[in-house]
């Protein structure tokens, strides 16, 4: 792992059906978060939301929108491509994927094949935060929010108890909500691996690298 810094990735998503699609996708790094939400062409001002969500940032907040998620996917590559560095980062989340499953990494490759779109991390090493939390002494819970209280316990910035009501926040244009909460998600997820990156030996972090092996040429 050396001294590469954790940028952490969460998404929300419309559902759990086949017919779900990625309605925020949240990336947070050292000197802030870069959120990409999904307006399923509905009117949203960014700027607005950006001086909103400001005081619950780490640092600078971005607010990018995207028309739909093929549009979405789109600007995360870009960002991915552009923002990211191989010898610089590496890409983490919470349950993102493991050795027996995950949410946000499945879920990100099965909306790129649906629109025929590459991977977006086709470079960077990633590790699972959910891991190596077995690390530390959790008192056996193993939920984000769970394990963030157990271990750091700050007052978070989410309005919600659960990920479910980001499904109704995204279908009544609860925009700030909805970020709000996602932001309270990866802001938890980078703090936890920022921690084990000072306590966990790097050997337990199972660092892998996301290239397929036959990834397409840009």
């Amino acid at each position: 792992m050396g001294n590469l810094e954790p940028i952490a990735f969460d998404i929300e998503t419309s559902g759990l059906d086949d017919s779900a699609v990625l309605t925020v996708a949240g990336l947070a790094h050292s000197l802030g978060e870069v959120l990409i939400l999904n307006t399923d062409s509905r009117t949203v001002n960014s700027g607005q939301l950006e001086h909103t969500l400001r005081e619950d940032s780490t640092g600078n907040i971005e607010v990018l929108l995207a028309d739909d998620e093929e549009a979405l996917l789109g600007i995360l590559t870009n960002i991915a491509h552009d923002r990211l560095d191989d010898d610089k980062h590496y890409l983490t989340a919470y349950n993102g994927e493991t050795w027996n499953g995950g949410f946000d990494l499945p879920f990100v490759r099965t909306a790129c094949i649906r629109h025929g779109l590459d991977w977006p991390f086709p470079d960077l090493a990633y590790a699972d935060v959910f891991s190596f939390i077995d690390r530390f002494d959790t008192n056996d819970e193993q939920g984000l929010v769970e394990v963030y209280d157990e271990l750091i316990g700050k007052e978070s910035c989410d309005p919600f108890e659960d990920s479910g009501a980001a499904v109704a926040a995204f279908n009544n244009r609860d925009w700030e909500d909805l970020l709000l909460h996602n932001l309270a998600d990866i802001q938890r997820t980078r703090e936890l691996a920022v921690l084990a990156g000072d306590y966990v030996p790097q050997s337990d972090f199972g660092m892998k690298n996301l290239s397929p092996p036959n990834r397409r040429s840009r």
